[in-house]
């Protein structure tokens, strides 16, 4: 099944279990937008080479489209539509006044140069001038793309407010780097206590990307052993702990998280199937399937990334107890950060690292209480509670 159908499966679950009125659902069912375009760039050799873009702006009654903007050689259509719908919930679920959008260019920016990645986004820029914009749609970092690329976005586009997820000196906010992980663990401590009957002593993540890497660091600071971390090439792990630090260093060093001093190297497979309190995927969409949810021998499932578990897994892991901390309450963080960064700039403002972290958490737990009233109205998982939720508000802003 295509992320897209998961997708509209997980809203088409929710509505029957909330009733929300169908003439909701069918508009949610269909992104208002969608563009693609074809980007010509010149590379440095001066031959041109012609890539696809996307910008898909999924429903904005709560406020303008927000998502990311992500460079993969795997980025097509379906991706891009199910991740701005995700964002739509997503937006809901924080309860911050936007909505739902994402973008896509079909690349490998690693077979590129800098110079010629800049071209590519200006290039991207220029052909979204009229679709994005501070008070329509409000891109930000995704997969292979960072503060560098949202500063090259606003500089061709003139005014800060076009994205978030700038380097602080363009524009950007305190705390937007670590806003993913950082809201992640909010949520984890808000559950934490009313879903299982002994704490968090155990973590496995999978990718070691900026909010998998500091989710592992945040978990190390507070005194949680991390076990194994992966990125695309391969894992490892270590019985006793990783020093992840010195795992960062590595990787820094290496490009890679593979044959680190004192740990076994193991495949991402393997990673999954260990036993943890808690599972952390943090790469990419469709990792945990019906073919592999029963192996797993987390506690909980706390998604970093978009999309990892697919709808038939969601069963499994209900009718095996594991609890999943779906991502559209789980990695909410970096969203709720990137509208303090756009508030902040519409308004000409600039907000402390305390004031920012503090509205973060305070967000955080109030969604994470939401999402469980709900789930304990229904008798459902977390996930369906989301949508549940996420529908609800989305309906009061139809109306």
């Amino acid at each position: 099944m295509s992320a897209f159908n998961n997708a509209l499966k997980q809203i088409s679950r929710a509505a029957e279990i909330a009733g929300i009125q169908e003439e909701t659902v069918e508009l949610l069912r269909h992104p208002m937008r969608e563009v693609k375009v074809n980007l010509p760039l010149i590379r440095d050799d001066e031959s041109l080479l012609m890539i696809e873009g996307y910008r898909v702006q999924h429903n904005d009654w709560r406020g303008p489209f927000k998502g990311g903007i992500r460079y993969h050689q795997a980025v097509d259509l379906d991706e891009v539509r199910a991740l701005a719908t995700w964002m739509s919930v997503k937006t809901a679920v924080a309860g911050i006044p936007m909505g739902g959008g994402k973008g896509g260019v079909t690349v490998n920016p690693k077979e590129l140069s800098e110079a010629e990645i800049e071209r590519l986004t200006r290039s991207w820029t220029k052909a979204m001038r009229g679709v994005i914009g501070p008070e329509i749609d409000v891109p930000a970092p995704d997969v292979n793309t960072s503060p560098r690329e949202m500063a090259w976005i606003a500089d061709e586009f003139g005014h800060p407010a076009v994205v978030t997820g700038k380097p602080i000196e363009a524009g950007g906010s305190e705390g937007r780097s670590t806003a993913t992980a950082m809201g992640g663990y909010y949520v984890l401590n808000a559950l934490t206590e009313t879903l299982l009957d002994a704490p968090i002593k155990t973590v496995v993540i999978q990718g070691f990307g900026n909010a998998g890497r500091m989710f592992a660091e945040i978990c190390a600071k507070n005194g949680l052993k991390v076990l194994a971390v992966s990125d695309s090439r391969g894992a490892i792990m270590q019985a006793d702990g990783l020093d992840i630090a010195a795992v960062g260093i590595h990787k820094d060093a290496t490009g890679l998280v593979q044959d680190f001093e004192c740990a076994e190297n193991i495949s991402n497979q393997q990673l999954l199937a260990l036993e943890c309190d808690l599972l952390v995927p943090a790469a990419l969409e469709n990792v945990l399937t019906v073919e592999n949810a029963r192996d797993v021998k987390a506690k909980m499932i706390l998604e970093l990334a978009n999309g990892p578990t697919t709808p038939e897994a969601d069963d499994i892991f209900f009718d095996r107890g594991i609890h999943v901390v779906p991502d559209v309450l789980a990695n909410s963080g970096g969203v709720t950060v990137s509208y303090f960064e756009w508030d902040q700039n519409m308004k000409e403002e600039r907000w402390s690292a305390k004031d920012v972290d503090e509205k973060l958490q305070d967000l955080m737990q109030k969604a994470a209480d939401a999402v469980y009233e709900r789930s304990e109205k229904y008798g459902v998982d977390l996930r369906k509670a989301a949508f549940v939720l996420a529908l609800e508000r989305l309906h009061e802003a139809k109306k």
